[in-house]
């Protein structure tokens, strides 16, 4: 059931046997393994997953490769409410462990918001991360072609820019080092520093590959109908490009967590092989776990969360599967 202000009621004095923090692949894909177990799941999703700014999934087994990233988000929220999942739109502030139970509190609506707590035996943490983009002073100029031809991730995209003339964005020394496996798909290479770090030591090195460095900040992209064709500088230069990798970091959205003090590994948690984290009942699925930061990735995941809780649960002794939530 799709859960709003409205209908919340109904949900108040239940106990899921799991909450999955986040509806992007990875969650969407515990969510339906987990109804398909017979279990109790309700899916909090703050939107606009990273997938959602994807425009072609490439790398997804089996998809057309012009696939958008939301139409798999949304065929994936139709098969698990069709399901009987429950599906909230919120933002989750807080959780408390209380013992054989945690204490989920949401907030939702941006405006005239409403709090309220739900419980759950189970917690999947599947709410992933963003990526930082260039700070322009008119963004509008950057979401015109992050996501078309100005990529975010080499893994994903190193194809689409092959033998292309490429800028790499990059906002310090270590991040810039992406230029090097982008090297294996195109040897033309511009890395753009924007004046944000000290070169240092990769000066040589970029030097010794070929590769040009730009240090002057980006006035703005130029291009059209979403195809970034170069940059404008602030020094007034411009300079031609078929492709941009941006490679600025990412925010990761786990706050709620901090207090379990959960083994990372960077800023990213360290689970088992079937996504489980340092404590017991909390599994972390895609790009918050250690890690490839794949779609397919994330649903995989997804699918070995739902399974291990499945069997906890099951070997309870004396359980058995509750009748369906109407």
């Amino acid at each position: 059931m799709k859960l709003t202000k409205q209908n919340l009621s109904e949900r108040i004095d239940h106990v899921y046997d799991v909450i999955v923090v986040g509806g992007g692949a990875g969650g969407l894909s515990a969510g339906v393994y987990l109804q398909r177990y017979l279990l109790s799941s309700l899916i909090i999703d703050k939107g606009k997953a990273r997938s959602f700014w994807m425009q072609e999934l490439h790398n997804y087994l089996g998809l057309p490769s012009d696939t958008p990233g939301r139409s798999l988000l949304r065929q994936g929220k139709e098969q698990y409410l069709s399901l009987g999942g429950d599906m909230l739109d919120g933002f989750v502030e807080e959780i408390e462990d209380e013992g054989e139970t945690f204490a989920v509190k949401v907030k939702i609506g941006r405006q005239d918001s409403l709090y309220q707590t739900f419980r759950t035996k189970y917690l999947i943490a599947a709410s992933g991360i963003i990526d930082y983009l260039p700070n322009l002073d008119t963004m509008r100029n950057v979401y015109d072609y992050a996501g078309y031809n100005l990529h975010v991730c080499l893994i994903c995209d190193g194809y689409e820019m092959v033998d292309k003339t490429v800028g790499v964005l990059a906002n310090s020394a270590s991040n810039a080092e992406v230029a090097f496996p982008l090297g294996w798909f195109t040897p033309h290479i511009t890395v753009f520093t924007q004046g944000l770090f000290e070169v240092g030591e990769l000066r040589q090195k970029l030097q010794e590959h070929g590769y040009q460095l730009v240090e002057s900040p980006i006035k703005q992209f130029l291009g059209e109908d979403h195809q970034m064709n170069g940059v404008e500088l602030e020094d007034g230069r411009t300079i031609s490009l078929e492709a941009g990798l941006i490679s600025m970091g990412s925010k990761y959205h786990a706050d709620y967590l901090e207090k379990f003090n959960l083994e990372k590994q960077g800023e990213n948690l360290v689970t088992d092989k079937m996504a489980r984290t340092s404590h017991p009942r909390i599994f972390a699925i895609g790009d918050l776990k250690v890690g490839l930061n794949q779609v397919v990735v994330a649903a995989a995941d997804g699918a070995l969360a739902a399974t291990q809780i499945w069997r906890d649960l099951r070997r309870i002794p004396g359980a058995k599967h509750q009748a369906k939530l109407s």
